[in-house]
C-alpha cells in the first residue's frame, strides 16, 4: 500500500513577488483536450477527433487575503502574456516521506478581480482569475507539460506536439 503525495507548503509569485502568507488558495489550470465526435462513413460508432486544447484550459484561478495593489495596478494589460505567476508546491508521501517539487509557470493577464464581501471584522479576501497564453509545469526540475499558444509550441513529455503542424505550416 502507499499513501499518495499531498501538498505541504506552497508559494504563489507574481511577476516575482511573493505571496507567502498571503495565498489562500489557487486552483491550478485544468488541462483540457477539445475532442469531437467523428462518425465517417463505414464506421460502425464514433471516435474523438483531437482538436487541440480546450476552451476552458487557460484559466488560472487564486485567492489572496486582504486586497492587493500590484494586482490592481496590472488590470488592463495590453498583451497576452503581460505577466508571470509562479505557483510553487512542495508535495509529500506520509508513509516514505519523500517529498516532491512542482512548479507552475503560466504568463497572461488577469480577466478579472473580484474583492467579495467587505464586512469589517470578517475575513476579506480577494479573487482572481488569470488567462493564460503560457504554461509550464515541473516536477522535481524535469518539464512534463509546456504550452506556448501564440508560438504554436505544445511540449509533452519532451515531445513537441505541434512541431509537425508548424512545419507543414512553413513555421
Amino acid at each position: 500500500m502507499a499513501l499518495p503525495k499531498k501538498l505541504k507548503l506552497m508559494d504563489l509569485f507574481n511577476n516575482g513577488t511573493s505571496y507567502l502568507g498571503q495565498t489562500g488558495e489557487v486552483t491550478i489550470p485544468k488541462l483540457v483536450r477539445k475532442l469531437e465526435d467523428w462518425r465517417g462513413g463505414g464506421m460502425n460508432g464514433n471516435v474523438k477527433v483531437d482538436l487541440g486544447l480546450g476552451d476552458d484550459t487557460t484559466e488560472f484561478n487564486w485567492k489572496l487575503g486582504g486586497i492587493d495593489q500590484l494586482i490592481l495596478e496590472q488590470w488592463g494589460a495590453q498583451t497576452v502574456d503581460a505577466h508571470m505567476l509562479r505557483f510553487a508546491g512542495s508535495y509529500q508521501r506520509d508513509d516514505t516521506g519523500e517529498t516532491s517539487a512542482v512548479e507552475i509557470v503560466v504568463r497572461g493577464r488577469h480577466e478579472e478581480i473580484d474583492f467579495g464581501n467587505q464586512k469589517q471584522g470578517d475575513d476579506t479576501e480577494t479573487s482572481v482569475k488569470t488567462i493564460w497564453s503560457y504554461y509550464k509545469l515541473t516536477i522535481d526540475g524535469k518539464v512534463i507539460v509546456e504550452i506556448d499558444i501564440p508560438n504554436m509550441i505544445e511540449i509533452v513529455n519532451g515531445v513537441d506536439l505541434m512541431a509537425k503542424h508548424r512545419a507543414n505550416i512553413g513555421h
